[in-house]
């Protein structure tokens, strides 16, 4: 039988973290995030803190959906809402059609009927992407479906049918991140 080494996590200081002035310089992924009437701080905390991870290029926060400073934020964000380019967009509709004007593809993370399930949408390196995340119950604002231009599902074989916001944004940015960072 082999024997095996001991396993030992990697220290703090051998993760070779940026500082946050590097951080900012850094090449970033060609998608932003938009924050869609996230009510749970913790939740926006966390999408600041997968953002940082997979180096999104930035995060809308838009409607009734909280902005740093805030202690229940800074909770699960961990810095990020420090490193990650962020802004407060209070009419969603507004941005989108701002966005499409910029060149962005408008993905919608939601299961509706047509929706495109996660593995299966080709990701284009040419493309510069907006993926919308939406309220906790309520998902993506029912007034804005029609200005998507195309939906992302998440497939899963539970019971729930359903993940938490900050879950989903954290699958489906690392699958930007995969398809598009150094590849």
């Amino acid at each position: 039988m082999h024997k095996q080494a001991k396993i030992e996590k990697l220290k703090l200081e051998s993760l070779n973290r940026k500082s946050i002035e590097v951080y900012k310089e850094s090449k970033k992924i060609p998608v932003i995030v938009l924050l869609d009437q996230v009510r749970s701080m913790h939740n926006v905390g966390s999408v600041f803190r997968t953002s940082d991870a997979f180096a999104i290029d930035k995060i809308y926060l838009c409607g009734i959906t909280p902005c740093p400073p805030h202690r229940e934020i800074q909770k699960t964000a961990l810095g990020a809402t420090e490193s990650v380019e962020w802004k407060y967009q209070e009419n969603i509709s507004e941005l989108i059609i701002n966005l499409k004007g910029q060149g962005y593809s408008i993905v919608g993370i939601e299961q509706v009927k047509g929706s495109i399930l996660l593995q299966d949408y080709p990701i284009n390196k040419q493309q510069k992407y907006a993926l919308i995340f939406g309220n906790e119950v309520e998902g993506i604002s029912d007034h804005i479906l029609d200005l998507i231009d195309v939906f992302v599902e998440i497939p899963q074989s539970g019971t729930k049918h359903s993940l938490n916001v900050s879950v989903c944004a954290g699958i489906a940015l690392w699958e930007w991140y995969h398809n598009l960072f150094n590849k």
